[in-house]
């Protein structure tokens, strides 16, 4: 699916359920894809990609932002503390803040670099054991500590489960924002981005659908 093609879907859901247009954005996802894909979609236009790995971002976008402006890049995969102060020198944003040591972390270096990336944190809605992120009941909670450390939160993100309707999951992670008054929800992938779309979604993360099957070594 072309990106053009996947850009006017999130735009008609958006009419279909009546939110401004433009009120969702695009992360394109592009972990372990071929330079030569990632330069495609920058040279049609596209600023706003994701990516799971530090070590995998650092080697591919300090060259591409000399070479493009305006690149806005997010954090989608763990983080490991030992790689915290490389991720907020790197990214605009982190969306996987999902334990407590890793808060702790990031606030001590937020007031030694004097600055801090958009901070998501990440709810393990379907509360699976092999996933990260904070489970629901304790969302709250999290949250709260974030704060009490100095970290504004600006996000929410899940990953619902693989085999379960991603609606409802969506809905869930709106409701937790919406009591704890965040603003900013990354839901929604290559399969389930128009049902994203529909509960709220402001960031939908779409890898494979944009660049095609992802190539491992």
């Amino acid at each position: 699916m072309a990106l053009s093609d996947i850009l006017q879907k999130i735009r008609d859901e958006e009419a279909r359920t009546g939110r401004a247009p433009g009120s969702t954005r695009l992360v394109a996802v592009s972990k372990v894809q071929p330079l030569e894909r990632v330069i495609d979609v920058l040279d049609q236009g596209h600023r706003l990609f994701g990516e799971n790995k530090v070590q995998e971002a650092a080697g591919k976008w300090p060259d591409l932002r000399d070479r493009y402006d305006g690149i806005e890049l997010h954090l989608v995969g763990p983080l490991q503390t030992n790689k915290a102060r490389q991720a907020m020198e790197l990214f605009d944003a982190i969306e996987t803040i999902d334990r407590p040591k890793l808060a702790r972390t990031i606030a001590r270096l937020k007031e030694e670099l004097g600055h801090c990336p958009k901070l998501f944190v990440q709810v393990n809605t379907g509360e699976e054991e092999q996933k990260a992120g904070v489970l629901p009941a304790d969302a709250d909670a999290f949250i709260a500590e974030c704060r009490d450390l100095g970290l504004e939160i600006d996000g929410l993100m899940c990953i619902p489960p693989v085999d379960e309707e991603p609606s409802l999951h969506f809905a869930l992670l709106a409701k937790i924002a919406a009591r704890n008054g965040i603003d900013d929800l990354s839901m929604g992938m290559s399969g389930d981005f128009e049902k994203a779309v529909a509960q709220g979604a402001t960031y939908v993360r779409v890898g494979s659908a944009i660049f095609g099957e992802r190539v491992y070594d």
